[in-house]
Parts: C-alpha cells; sequence; structure tokens
C-alpha cells in the first residue's frame, strides 16, 4: 500500500508530467546504436501510443536490429498523453516488428495485455517483464528516481534514462557513480531539455512562473524547461574523450579548502595538468569525465565523501550577508561543503567570534588524475 500511495504522489508531483521531446530522444540515441541491435528493450514508463520513446523504437525497429520493444506504463491505457492516470486496468504491449504502411505499428498490430496490478514498476508483473528486458530506456518519475535505478542496478540492467541533474548528489546513485556504474550521457548537462506538458498545467507556468526560467514558449506552445540530463550506464565514445589540460598549478591559483585536503578549480577547462593531489570541480565536470583520465574520489554531499573526511566544522559559526546582517543560520549549515578562507565579496559568508571568515564554494566533486594520464 506504502509502494501504491508513493507512486500515486509522484503522479501528482508535476514535474513527473513532463514527456520527452522526439528530437532530443534521437539526438541523444542515435549514438548507442551498437548497444541496440539484437536487443530486447523495455520502456516502462510508457503509453505506447503517446509515447515519443515508444515511437522511436517501433520506427526504427528494424534500423536498430532490435528484437522486441516492450513498454508499460501507470494504469492508464487511454490515448491521451496527458490523461491523469485514472483508468481502471494497466496495460502493457510487446511489439516484434510487424511491418505496417506508415512503419509505427497501429494499435492492432501491438497487441494489448492487461496487467493485473496498477503498472507500478516494482510490481511483480513488471519485474517480470523487466527480466526479459536488455535495456531499459524511459523518463522515469523524477520523484522516484532513486527507488528506479535502484531497482535497474539490483537487476543488474543496461539503461538510458532522464532524471534530475539534482540526482547526481544522491547518496543512493553518487556512490554508483564513483564506482563507474552510471555516466552522464552524450547530451550536454548544460544543454536545455524542453518537455510536452498538460494544458492546465502550461497555463499555470505562464500564470505563475518566468518565461526563460521554468518554461519557454516555442512557436507559441508552452514548453516545461527542466534541470533534466540523461543517465546511463552504455558505453559511449564522448566518454573516452581525453580533456585536454594547459594549466599549471599555483597555491595563489588554485586555493586550499579550509575543510577538505584539496584544491578549489572553478571550472574544468581549469583543471591543471601538473597537480596529483585532490581536487574539487564543478558538477559539470561530469560531461567530460573520462575514467581513464580522472578517478571520482568522493562529492561534498552528506555520505558521498567517506575517502576524504572533512576536517573541520563550523557549529560555532554564523552566517552573514554581504550588507553585514545576519540571516539567522548557525554554521552548521555550511558543514561538509568545500569551504575556503576569506570574503569574495558577493555572498554571504560565515564568521566567528574571533573575525575568521570563510565562504562555501558551489557544490564540487572531487576528483583525481590517474597516474600516466
Amino acid at each position: 500500500m506504502a509502494a501504491n500511495r508513493n507512486l500515486h504522489q509522484a503522479k501528482s508531483n508535476k514535474k513527473d508530467e513532463f514527456y520527452t521531446q522526439l528530437v532530443d530522444i534521437e539526438n541523444e540515441l542515435r549514438h548507442y546504436t551498437e548497444h541496440f541491435r539484437g536487443a530486447v528493450v523495455y520502456c516502462n514508463c510508457d503509453d505506447p501510443r503517446v509515447s515519443n520513446f515508444f515511437h522511436y523504437f517501433a520506427y526504427n525497429f528494424r534500423v536498430l536490429g532490435l528484437k522486441k520493444l516492450i513498454t508499460t506504463c501507470y494504469k492508464n491505457q487511454q490515448m491521451d498523453m496527458f490523461s491523469q492516470h485514472d483508468a481502471e486496468k494497466a496495460i502493457w504491449l510487446e511489439y516484434d516488428g510487424t511491418e505496417n504502411e506508415t512503419g509505427v505499428p497501429a494499435v492492432e498490430d501491438i497487441g494489448i495485455h492487461y496487467l493485473q496490478g496498477d503498472g507500478d514498476f516494482r510490481s511483480a508483473e513488471c519485474i517480470e517483464l523487466l527480466k526479459q528486458a536488455d535495456i531499459v530506456v524511459t523518463n522515469p518519475p523524477f520523484s522516484l528516481f532513486r527507488e528506479y535505478v535502484a531497482q535497474l542496478i539490483e537487476y543488474d540492467k543496461q539503461f538510458l534514462v532522464i532524471g534530475n541533474k539534482n540526482a547526481i548528489t544522491y547518496k543512493e546513485l553518487f556512490p554508483i557513480i564513483k564506482d563507474n556504474g552510471l555516466w552522464v550521457g552524450v547530451t550536454s548537462m548544460s544543454r536545455d531539455m524542453l518537455f510536452d506538458l498538460p494544458e492546465e498545467y502550461a497555463q499555470e507556468l505562464r500564470e505563475t512562473k518566468k518565461e526563460g526560467s521554468a518554461y519557454k514558449v516555442v512557436n507559441g506552445v508552452v514548453k516545461g524547461r527542466s534541470q533534466s540530463m540523461w543517465f546511463t550506464n552504455l558505453d559511449h565514445k564522448k566518454r573516452h574523450e581525453e580533456l585536454i589540460l594547459y594549466k599549471r598549478y599555483s597555491p595563489d591559483e588554485y586555493p586550499k579548502y579550509d575543510n577538505y585536503d584539496a584544491i578549489n578549480v572553478d571550472k574544468t577547462k581549469e583543471i591543471p595538468f601538473d597537480y596529483d593531489g585532490v581536487m574539487g570541480v564543478p558538477i559539470s565536470f561530469l560531461d567530460r569525465h573520462n575514467p581513464d583520465q580522472f578517478e571520482i574520489v568522493g562529492a561534498t554531499q552528506r555520505g558521498c565523501h567517506d575517502d576524504l573526511p572533512d576536517t573541520r566544522k563550523y557549529d560555532d559559526y554564523w552566517e552573514v550577508r554581504q550588507d553585514g546582517t545576519k540571516t539567522g543560520s548557525s554554521g552548521s549549515k555550511t558543514n561538509e561543503n568545500a569551504n575556503l578562507v576569506g570574503n569574495d565579496g558577493r555572498k554571504n559568508y560565515f564568521i566567528n567570534s574571533e573575525g575568521r571568515i570563510i565562504q562555501s564554494a558551489y557544490q564540487r566533486i572531487f576528483i583525481r588524475r590517474r597516474r600516466g594520464a
């Protein structure tokens, strides 16, 4: 019952109602064609008659050389992308490449099967379908992303899925990234991903949010904007491209953190080529991470830096704005962040009774160059 309640809550989460554009699917999946040949692909969060994931795989079934395509979705068999998931029965469909005039299977070509349950990806029925799959590709509910990826790892599945960028530092996911069990897809993390929206939510965004932040208007249509990216364990060429390093290390340009045995690097392109110790880099580094060139040591997130423990706490500090007024927060707020001594004059800082000042850098991933790289 708890699992079902959680899934109902996820479906009421508006960001779980973002629908992936075909162009974004095409731009990413074209880099993995060798992985799909002879594979059973499972899209387990997709109504096949409206899902662009199903459209892509069905249309390219023979080009990709797929063996089988299976889709399931949470309790909804209405042919409406933005239905409210209130249908009586969940369905699953299986496609084996049946020919038709358009290249995309009609409903009668697919063969509808009704599930006994509600189509929850964690249900016994859906897990049995998951066991048949070689590769899972979909846009799962962001609010259930931890559980979703955990299930894929448990059943040793290859996958290519969309998730929120914040998922990188989830304590449940980061260790998998650190151990090279999960990495960033080919599409740049900095690229805007836009999503189709239910009309009601699109109108709400227009009325309550700022254009360019929460949404964009494309050819008169409101598209949801989300901090989203591709996560995968399918290898791709970009992952093995060498990052060319050109800057030399100097203590002035690369200060050491106050609470970690590591230096601060503000931009991935400025990683020094002659520093062998641990470095704190922006999360966007993962876009260029080559596991043959760098080792990931940890991250500034609770539970993500056991191999690089923080060496100082700030419970006796308090947070101050640049105008000198206190925010009311204690220094414990910045414990385990990557902190630098000093005040850059731009953002809030922390100070103790002795006048010692530190500031938090943005969230950091700790890396080390591999020997010989």
